[in-house]
Order: structure tokens, then C-alpha cells, then sequence
């Protein structure tokens, strides 16, 4: 499994690193009215090939426009989609949100109490990322949120992680954190 770890549990403003502790996303959004027109932005770690140049650069994902009356939007690779059209809810209290990833194949994300797993949408119900979230170390050992991801996915990582971002900011949101 890979597993990426979060700076912190507030999935709209934190770093993931993965195992060797190497940034490869980070998310901003400014601070404004709990989310309602707040854009979150998505980055992405560039390869920089410039030995003298140790600074981390980095790209645009993508973005998400978060909306609370309306359907939020994705904005990523110079297109713009509502999330009700991309990521739409499915079962008993919308639940659950699906998509196609870019392997053409279906795939859902289960927002259940306290955490988020995404698995394949077929016969298979193959369970393909699950969140992990930080523990404070009063029981047990302390340990950061991780993103455990399959490997089998490891070519949709953008779009994992960008579905991820979304889906745990509505769990949150149910659950009232």
C-alpha cells in the first residue's frame, strides 16, 4: 500500500507527504464563511531538475469551488464540472458519491462515521483507499492521518486525491466536526 500522510486533518488546508517524507500535494483555501463560496486550491509537487535549486515547485491540480446551496465544482485540466455531474450522490442519504475514474472504470467513495473508503463500484467491491485518521497518542501510539492508497490505482493518484479532498470535507460536514 502507499501511504500518504496529512499534516493535519483539515483536509482544506494541509501538506501530504508520502512515506520518505516528500511533499507531493498540498491544499489552500483562504479563510472565509465555513466554506460557502471559498475556492480550494490543489497542489501539485513539479519535478525540478535543477540540482542548484533545492526549493519545491509546484503546479496546479486543480481546484474546487465549494458551494452549499448549489453544487460545487471541479476545475482541472482547463475543465470545469458541477460535482452533481462528476462525483453524484448515491444511496440512503447520499452516502455514498460515485464516478468513472480516468481508467474508465466505476468507482465510490463510502462516507461512513469518522472516515472515508474509496472502492471499485462493481461485483468486485474492491477496497482501493481508506483514510486513517491522526489519533492523539492518549491510547496507544500517536499518529498522523494517512491517505493508505492501493497501488492498483496509483495511475488515477490526482484524481484520488482530489475526490478525497471533497469527500472528506462533506463527512466532516455530516458530522458536524
Amino acid at each position: 500500500m502507499i501511504l500518504l500522510s496529512l499534516s493535519n486533518e483539515h483536509v482544506r488546508n494541509t501538506v501530504i507527504t508520502n512515506e520518505q517524507s516528500q511533499i507531493i500535494y498540498k491544499t489552500e483555501t483562504p479563510f472565509g464563511l465555513a466554506g460557502v463560496g471559498s475556492t480550494t486550491t490543489i497542489h501539485k509537487i513539479k519535478p525540478n531538475d535543477d540540482q542548484y535549486d533545492m526549493q519545491d515547485q509546484f503546479d496546479v491540480l486543480g481546484e474546487i469551488e465549494w458551494h452549499k446551496f448549489s453544487s460545487s465544482k471541479f476545475r482541472y485540466g482547463g475543465t470545469e464540472v458541477e460535482t452533481k455531474e462528476f462525483i453524484p450522490k448515491r444511496g440512503l442519504w447520499g452516502q455514498e458519491r460515485v464516478f468513472i475514474g480516468p481508467d474508465s472504470r466505476p468507482y465510490r467513495w463510502d462516507l461512513k462515521s469518522r472516515v472515508v473508503v474509496l472502492s471499485r463500484d462493481d461485483a468486485s467491491r474492491t477496497e482501493v483507499a481508506r483514510f486513517h485518521r491522526a489519533t492523539s497518542g492518549i491510547v496507544g501510539r500517536k499518529r498522523k492521518a494517512k491517505l493508505e492508497v492501493s497501488p492498483e490505482v496509483a495511475h488515477m493518484m490526482d484524481t484520488i486525491i482530489m475526490t478525497f479532498i471533497y469527500v472528506e470535507t462533506l463527512r466532516k460536514d455530516q458530522d458536524g466536526e
